[in-house]
């Protein structure tokens, strides 16, 4: 078990601690923006559909 003398050491992680928490902020960082694009994506991708719906219909009618 670990035990680390202060905060500080904590932090340090043994001398790994920017590669620990440089992950730690890129994972946290990815997984806060994926449900962004996912959205955006929907968004996009539902706007797209619509408007090859009305472009299928206006042909067909013709």
């Amino acid at each position: 078990m670990i035990h680390w003398a202060s905060f500080s050491d904590f932090l340090a992680m043994g001398g790994y601690g920017l590669y620990v928490w440089g992950s730690f902020g890129v994972t946290a960082f990815v997984m806060a923006i994926e449900p962004i694009t996912i959205r955006r994506n929907r968004s996009a991708t539902i706007i797209r559909l619509q408007r090859q719906l009305r472009a299928e219909t206006r042909n067909a009618a013709q």
